[in-house]
């Protein structure tokens, strides 16, 4: 298990680097037929999730402007011309709001298709401050989490400004994402055009969620089963306003548990008694699929284990809290309440 000092995303990346070489696509487990039809609905999500939809007309940016970068800097963007994202997310925002074609390089987490042939300056979710600066970037976007420290000051030191954005941690934070990196490029009309729209399609999905008079526990369990990890995700896990968009109750978090993530066992998951549980799609491959997920210990005897009703989204997009959430949103929800599994 990771060190607890380490913050959700950080744990999370960290994670899924000790199986992102080794895993391969791997068939899930046959539930029958809800979850036979809960598996195509995640299929033909992901395959629409795998692109970004930028608005048009492409904005101009409108620089210099200075920002307040969320590492309590104030740094002066001159220039982007050239932008590096440092994680999925970020590049998504970026992508989505028509820049795309000054991105020159990308983070291994931005899997979507429009910036799958960059170069990738990530080296198992470390930052190489030499291939960003090969690069000769004129805008470095990164996370609190992007590191090592080392290699954030090489940057700053041959003068790339680099702006840290605050990290998401629910559904509250896709608009503030998307206007603090559009204020960071100088389209901060862009931004707000993106969030609007953003926040829209998330209430459409939200207004689609069918009505039920006792509303899902949904637990989220973080697996990478060839690293022996196995968490089940409290209050700070990320997913708890996902699982309640989409009408549901964050089991782990109802159960009591109030950090990101715990142990998986037998005695918390019997605390939380999940109707349904929440995975990531690497992470269920990596243990076999559904038939090897309920074999975890605890999971069987579960209500979601029983049922075998498993949701499943990418792992690139589950937790972005992004441009693509109502995507994402939608995948969860089709899948929740697939004919037969609710």
């Amino acid at each position: 298990m990771p060190r607890p000092a380490l913050d959700r995303a950080r744990r999370l990346r960290a994670l899924a680097l000790a199986l992102l070489l080794a895993l391969v696509a791997t068939a899930c487990g046959s539930g029958g037929t809800a979850q036979d039809g809960a598996r195509k609905t995640s299929a033909k999500a992901a395959a629409t999730a795998d692109r970004v939809d930028p608005l048009t007309p492409a904005p101009t940016p409108h620089l210099p402007a200075t920002v307040a970068s969320a590492d309590g800097h104030e740094v002066t963007v001159r220039k982007a011309d050239r932008i590096v994202p440092l994680s999925g997310s970020l590049s998504e925002i970026v992508f989505t709001l028509g820049l795309g074609k000054r991105v020159v390089a990308r983070d291994i987490t931005a899997t979507f298709a429009q910036a799958a042939k960059l170069p990738v300056v990530t080296r198992n979710h470390d930052v190489s401050a030499e291939s960003v600066l090969s690069l000769h970037p004129d805008l470095v976007l990164a996370e609190s989490t992007s590191g090592p420290a080392e290699a954030m000051k090489q940057l700053r030191d041959a003068g790339i400004p680099v702006v840290v954005i605050a990290p998401a941690t629910g559904l509250d934070d896709v608009a503030t994402r998307i206007g603090a990196v559009a204020r960071t490029l100088g389209v901060p009309a862009a931004g707000r055009t993106l969030a609007e729209r953003s926040e829209q399609r998330i209430d459409a999905v939200r207004d689609d969620v069918p009505d039920h008079r006792d509303r899902p526990r949904v637990a989220f369990l973080y697996v990478r089963g060839s690293a022996s990890v196995y968490l089940l995700g409290g209050a700070r896990s990320g997913a708890t306003s996902l699982i309640e968009a989409a009408g549901g109750v964050d089991a782990g978090a109802a159960s009591g548990l109030k950090k990101d993530f715990t142990a998986i066992t037998t005695e918390a998951l019997a605390k939380a008694a999940p109707d349904a549980i929440l995975v990531m799609t690497k992470g269920l491959a990596s243990v076999g699929g559904v038939d090897g997920l309920v074999k975890i210990p605890g999971v069987a005897q579960t209500p979601a284990g029983v049922d075998r009703r498993v949701v499943s989204v990418e792992d690139g997009v589950l937790l972005n809290y992004g441009p693509r959430t109502d995507q994402v949103l939608r995948s969860v929800v089709s899948q929740l309440y697939a004919k037969g599994g609710a």
